[in-house]
């Protein structure tokens, strides 16, 4: 090892071992007693090294330091490397992302009671471990992918992986029975579509509504003279409701498109012919108001067809019928247009089973809670029963019809009024029956959840977009509103059009809505953000609220009409708007003479030279800026030095006067200049409303 020996001593002979020149000299000594010791020797060990070896083991030698520097020792894998290459230059490649569960709001399926893990994981297109996990965790046990799963459990799962459902309930072993049907009248505002629905079962509702406009969505039966029944629903005709129009025509069977015969085919009957092919439902045509002078029934059948509707007298299949609602005449040939056509359409649905519905309206009572106007699809709603609306869940208390009777049960086309939900739903949410309220309070946990991801994931889009724009739009000014309303629809109809009044320079921002009178809590928040209320066909608030209100500064904007609440709220919003700083032109004038001014003394400063001018349009002022225009181009911008009349210093000179005026840092003067008197001015956007009822903010 290293270059040193060893040797072990035996009987046979004498051992010598030296470690230099001075152990040396002694090895006959102990070889000579080494026969004393025959026993010992064998386990003594003599070790020879070389003084090389001592110098390097007590780090005396350069020669070896500078040997180890050359050849490192090898410490192992742990031993750290240096790297005496300059480092290789790659592109920088990402790496690859982690798959997460997003939300496809785009994307819906269709689920069905009984269906399996294997077919569920096809149409969602996850893996079937991960469809089991979810079931492992939402506490539903299943032993194979072949076993079959509720469609509670289905959508459960589904709404986990962000995907929207679409329940398809089996027809088979059903009762299948004639059902009436479901008719939603549309069309422009004041064309008469309320009237026309007061004339069919003898009562008015038009002059109960506020302004003589219909603002909430109304549904009810109407018993016609032949003994059928239809189910009617009456949709407000203002651009603001335009959500509810959809609704209307998502649940329908036919549309009665109303058009005044005086007015012809306006904004909003553009929009109800394309929710109706939207929701691919066949149209009605009632021309209404035809006793009227100026009524041109011709000119109305033109303009449908000129907007791609097929009528009857050119060959389609769209029926016209001329009325009025106010004579009450052609009533009879618009009920045989909607029964023949229903006829035609075969309408059928099962009686037994569990109940689908649809939610038209819902609102907030005091005595009984939310209530939620629904008119039943398919099945049958039974009082007592637990559902799950929307997001919402609860057993069904009551159940109301149209006239507010207590009934047990309602059958497929029938509106009715439900109690006893936990919540406030949403217009436009369906109902289910569940078994039990532990599954109801499972399914409404999980539609929250899909819910609340789907709003984040539209905030954070919404703030990406954000990012993008330019430094301008960072300068708006922010105008908080609360909106509280009678009914869910009607909420979400003004929240739409207050939306619409959002500009460059005021962003309208509803931090809460809700259903019900303007209550302490409302006054609270408004004050804590600095919010307008504003509240739309509720009661007044009480004193208190108001002069607490008042005391703290907060608007409380209470309106009835559509139009005068989004008119109010417009000027609200120009008032606040900064506005754009522009530069216009506040007067002219034309340099008749120059006098110059020489010799002055060196504190007075250099020669100066006077144009002596006229105004001869609006004013020049002394503090605005000035423009020296020569033949029709800018030679000059800067400000006035000085600026007299008669010998005298003035501030402004106006129109048809002369004067004398110095400009600053400029001596280039020509007879014949036109100096012009600039000034900055802030330019206020303008609300504008339209003749259709759409209203926006032009800057």
């Amino acid at each position: 090892m290293g270059g040193c020996s060893f040797s072990l001593s035996v009987s046979l002979g004498g051992c010598g071992f030296g470690f230099g020149g001075e152990f040396s000299s002694r090895s006959a000594l102990w070889g000579s007693a080494c026969h004393k010791v025959p026993a010992i020797l064998p386990l003594m060990r003599y070790f020879h090294a070389t003084p090389e070896l001592w110098a390097r083991r007590n780090n005396n030698d350069p020669v070896s330091e500078t040997n180890s520097k050359k050849k490192p020792s090898n410490r192992g894998k742990f031993a750290k490397r240096v790297r005496t290459e300059p480092p290789v230059e790659a592109p920088y490649v990402p790496p690859r992302p982690k798959r997460t569960t997003k939300s496809l709001p785009d994307k819906t399926i269709d689920i069905f009671e009984g269906m399996t893990i294997v077919e569920l994981a096809k149409r969602t297109g996850e893996s079937i471990p991960t469809l089991q996990e979810i079931l492992i965790n939402v506490g539903e046990k299943v032993e194979s992918e072949f076993d079959p799963l509720s469609i509670d459990i289905a959508e459960l799962v589904t709404m986990e992986v962000g995907i929207n459902v679409r329940r398809q309930h089996s027809t088979e072993g059903t009762e299948i029975l004639p059902r009436p049907a479901v008719v939603t009248v549309m069309g422009h505002v004041d064309h008469g579509k309320t009237s026309l629905l007061d004339s069919l079962r003898q009562t008015s509702v038009a002059a109960k509504e506020a302004g003589g406009i219909t603002q909430h969505l109304g549904a009810f039966v109407v018993s016609m003279q032949s003994g059928a029944s239809i189910t009617f629903l009456d949709t407000p005709g203002h651009a603001a409701f335009s959500a509810m129009r959809a609704r209307g025509a998502a649940v329908t069977d036919i549309v009665v498109l109303v058009v005044a015969a005086d007015d012809g085919v306006m904004p909003q009957t553009l929009e109800a012919m394309s929710h109706a092919k939207a929701a691919n439902v066949p149209v009605v045509v009632a021309i209404n108001k035809c006793d009227k002078p100026a009524a041109d029934p011709e000119r109305v059948k033109q303009q449908l067809a000129s907007e791609g509707l097929l009528l009857e007298e050119i060959g389609g299949d769209v029926q016209v019928v001329e009325v009025s609602a106010t004579k009450k005449t052609g009533l009879d040939n618009l009920e045989e247009c909607l029964l023949l056509q229903a006829e035609m359409m075969d309408l059928k649905a099962r009686i037994d089973g569990p109940a689908q519905a649809y939610v038209v309206e819902a609102r907030l009572d005091r005595g009984r809670g939310p209530l939620a106007t629904a008119i039943v699809k398919a099945g049958t709603l039974v009082c007592g029963q637990h559902v799950v609306v929307g997001s919402q869940w609860g057993r069904i208390r009551a159940i109301r019809d149209t006239v507010g009777k207590l009934t047990e049960k309602a059958t497929p086309a029938m509106p009715v009024e439900i109690e006893g939900l936990k919540g406030l739903p949403m217009a436009g949410d369906d109902i289910i029956v569940v078994d039990s309220d532990e599954r109801a309070r499972m399914l409404s946990e999980g539609r929250k959840r899909k819910f609340e991801k789907d709003r984040l994931s539209k905030v954070n889009d919404g703030a990406t977009e954000n990012l993008e724009t330019s430094e301008e739009e960072f300068k708006r000014v922010e105008m908080p509103i609360i909106v509280k309303a009678d009914v869910q629809g009607t909420v979400q109809a003004v929240t739409d059009a207050l939306k619409t009044l959002n500009s460059p320079q005021v962003f309208v921002n509803v931090v809460h809505v809700g259903v019900g009178p303007i209550s302490q809590s409302d006054v609270d928040l408004a004050k804590a953000c600095g919010a307008c209320i504003v509240g739309f066909n509720i009661k007044s608030p009480p004193s208190s609220i108001n002069l607490e209100a008042t005391q703290a500064g907060t608007k409380i904007v209470l309106h009835r009409v559509i139009y005068h609440l989004l008119e109010e709220m417009g000027n609200l919003i120009v008032d606040k708007a900064p506005g754009t700083c522009e530069t216009q032109v506040a007067g002219e004038a034309e340099v008749l003479n120059i006098f110059e001014l020489k010799g002055r003394s060196k504190a007075k400063g250099d020669d100066v030279k006077i144009a002596g001018c006229r105004v001869i349009d609006g004013f020049v002022s002394k503090s605005s800026a000035l423009r020296l225009m020569r033949s029709g181009e800018v030679v000059f911008e800067g400000s006035c030095a000085s600026l007299k009349r008669e010998k005298q210093d003035v501030d402004t000179v106006r129109k048809g006067n002369e004067c004398g005026l110095v400009i600053s840092d400029w001596d280039d003067l020509q007879i014949g200049d036109v100096i012009q008197c600039l000034e900055q001015v802030v330019r206020k956007p303008k609300f504008i409303s339209s003749e259709s009822g759409a209203v926006r903010i032009e800057c």
